[in-house]
């Protein structure tokens, strides 16, 4: 008999070859991640970021996370599952021993997998080129990367809900994409916003996210503060699973 690990294991593994033969998706999943978050340096430098403690390696690191979240794991993930929604993947799939949540999984992995390393080696080339210390909460650092991943998963699921075709699967990832490079501190701190915007822009999805990763470096984040980046980043989690059992779409839209 089959168990769940080797039946997601086998749809990951058939899916990596699907991801690998697409080439504008390597691209996107594994060149762009890696070249924005230098290419915003001159940007991030130009900041006021000593009088609120940080440095340019402390605000690039966590962005550079972040880039790879939106662009690896969201914005990769709402492609494939138009796409085999679309190729009738999906239907085929429900009609045998995989369940709907070890479908979704399966199909997810690769992505996933490629989010987490890549995390990893923008982590190790941010500590080299820009003179980062080293962690000094670390497992916050780990749970934020941990609970970015998850959501990013579960929101590319919702997205691809109401996406029509693969080719407008850019185009509706985009909003999303947008307001947490703006607004979750992935290209600005929060701790330079105006305190009213500040608050808001908390609430964002992939806000929780990277305040954890970033006060995993620093160090300077309350039990309180970080409990509730967590519990952000898990509600919204939530909520993104309950709308992908509600709406997601396993047939072509027609």
């Amino acid at each position: 008999m089959t168990t769940v690990a080797g039946r997601v294991a086998a749809l990951g593994r058939a899916e990596l070859t699907l991801f690998g033969r697409s080439r504008g998706m390597l691209i996107g999943a594994l060149v762009v991640p890696l070249v924005l978050p230098f290419s915003v340096r001159s940007v991030v430098e130009d900041m006021d970021l000593a009088e609120n403690g940080l440095s340019v390696g402390l605000v690039l690191l966590p962005g550079a996370v972040g880039f790879s979240l939106l662009f690896a794991v969201y914005s990769a993930l709402v492609g494939v599952f138009v796409g085999r929604r679309e190729e009738l993947v999906l239907k085929r799939l429900r009609t045998g021993e995989l369940r709907d949540a070890e479908i979704l999984a399966g199909a997810s992995l690769p992505a996933v997998v490629t989010g987490l390393v890549q995390s990893v080696v923008l982590v190790v080339g941010c500590t080299a080129l820009l003179d980062v210390p080293a962690p000094k909460a670390a497992p916050l650092a780990v749970l934020g990367l941990l609970l970015g991943l998850a959501l990013c998963a579960a929101l590319a699921a919702v997205t691809a809900s109401f996406t029509r075709t693969v080719e407008s699967a850019q185009a509706t990832a985009l909003p999303l994409v947008m307001v947490s490079m703006i607004g979750s501190g992935i290209m600005v701190p929060l701790e330079l916003a105006p305190d009213r915007v500040a608050s808001v822009f908390e609430l964002l999805p992939l806000t929780g996210a990277i305040t954890l990763v970033r006060g995993g470096w620093t160090g300077e984040l309350s039990a309180a503060e970080a409990l509730g980046a967590a519990a952000t980043a898990l509600a919204w989690t939530l909520a993104a699973v309950f709308a992908v059992r509600r709406w997601f779409r396993w047939e072509p839209r027609r």
